[in-house]
């Protein structure tokens, strides 16, 4: 879809009230486009006020700025990410990728109350946000249609780049306030940060290049470490350091603890773009690292060696999905309703130890489903587990063990 198919036409675009959007709003209007503007208030911690968002677009042409305050419901699913185990390689969390569902399922019921059929963003052709919002959009409402002006020839033709768009919000005094020394960009929500392009596109640039805005770096961290205890209840924290918490509280929390701590902060990772190259990331996930520790170390307590084979190779198969803009697909649901009913038996409390990078297991207490029992796993001469059964079953083992050697299929 080019421009020229927009005129006289309304379209709903994703906006962050940046460089970008601005640039995109008054361009569209400029030719004669409606532009109804949608920012989500995902608690972004890198935006004071939400609301300044709204001037902003406003003055850039937008007829209507629509805030949906999504903050509950991005924690939620950053907490069902967590259930599912789902960081894609290197060990991202996969905070932005989650979080452009989480915004494309506020914008389509918007676009439903005022029959817009069109939706706008302001992704590049050459990332995996354009994939994430159209999938998306398309698999909630299979009628929604996608503008994007990276992909526009008259757009490309008029902007290479972020000087371009500068020297266009300069002649045309829109309020922004990007400048061409910008060394990264940054992405945001309350889940974490992601920075890319600038200088981090160079791999010469280390990722202390990133200015930690979720707490400290491991080496700058407290020289004392510090407790953390959470409650989960089928699957969710309910409860941290015995206070009852809202999945939005948990996460705020579990942010303040691991980012003074230097938990998932500075991530470096050179990952596999769905678009078929490679890009670098610098991330900060504090609240989903010490969280996603502590879940890990309640789940080791939960699942049999069987559970625990599906249980990986699902997680590995969901961040996939979430990475490349299927979260709403079948195949993840399905694979979601196995992760849902591994989450109800996920009841229990879990302290840890935070210090200068690393979550350490302190104790585990009340989980009604665990399968470990000391007794059993004792080397002592206590519990149920009689040593002289294990005779039979090496006797057993030990015949395809010898077949192996005679057949010559051993090294």
């Amino acid at each position: 879809m080019q421009v020229g198919d927009l005129k006289g036409k309304t379209v709903m675009v994703a906006v962050s009230g940046g460089l970008d959007s601005c640039t995109i709003a008054h361009w569209l209007t400029q030719r004669g486009v409606q532009v109804v503007g949608y920012t989500a208030d995902l608690g972004q911690p890198d935006e004071e006020n939400i609301e300044d968002v709204r001037d902003r677009m406003l003055a850039c042409g937008a007829v209507e700025l629509i805030i949906g305050d999504l903050r509950e419901e991005m924690a939620l699913a950053g907490l069902q990410v967590i259930q599912c185990g789902a960081r894609y390689e290197g060990g991202y969390w996969n905070t932005t990728g989650i979080g452009r569902h989480v915004v494309v399922q506020g914008m389509v019921p918007q676009m439903r109350q005022r029959q817009i059929a069109i939706l706008g963003h302001g992704a590049t052709g050459r990332g995996n946000d354009q994939v994430r919002f159209e999938l998306a959009a398309q698999m909630l409402d299979p009628d929604v249609q996608v503008y994007a002006p990276w992909r526009d020839s008259e757009f490309l033709s008029a902007f290479g780049g972020r000087k371009e768009m500068i020297d266009y919000c300069g002649v045309h005094g829109l309020p922004v306030k990007a400048t061409l020394d910008k060394p990264y960009s940054t992405d945001a929500n309350v889940l974490g940060l992601t920075h890319e392009a600038g200088e981090l596109e160079e791999l010469t640039t280390p990722s202390s290049r990133v200015e930690a805005e979720m707490g400290a770096f491991p080496v700058d961290a407290p020289d004392a470490a510090e407790e953390f205890t959470v409650r989960f209840e089928q699957g969710l924290p309910v409860q941290i350091n015995d206070a009852a918490v809202t999945a939005f509280e948990a996460m705020q929390i579990a942010n303040e603890v691991g980012g003074k701590h230097g938990i998932g902060i500075g991530l470096h990772a050179v990952e596999n773009r769905f678009v078929g190259i490679k890009s670098r990331g610098v991330y900060e996930a504090p609240g989903m690292e010490l969280l996603g520790s502590c879940y890990e170390y309640l789940q080791q307590l939960l699942l049999d060696r069987r559970a625990r084979r599906i249980y990986d190779q699902v997680a590995a198969y969901i961040s996939e999905q979430i990475y490349q803009g299927y979260w709403f697909d079948t195949a993840t649901q399905a694979c979601r309703q196995f992760v849902a009913h591994m989450s109800q038996m996920a009841t229990g409390t879990i302290a840890v130890s935070a210090y200068k990078g690393h979550v350490d297991y302190v104790a585990a207490r009340d989980v009604p489903h665990s399968l470990y029992s000391a007794d059993t796993a004792s080397m002592e001469d206590v519990g149920e587990f009689d040593h002289r059964d294990s005779q039979g079953f090496l006797g057993v083992l030990g015949v395809g063990a010898r077949a192996l050697r005679r057949s010559g299929q051993t090294g």
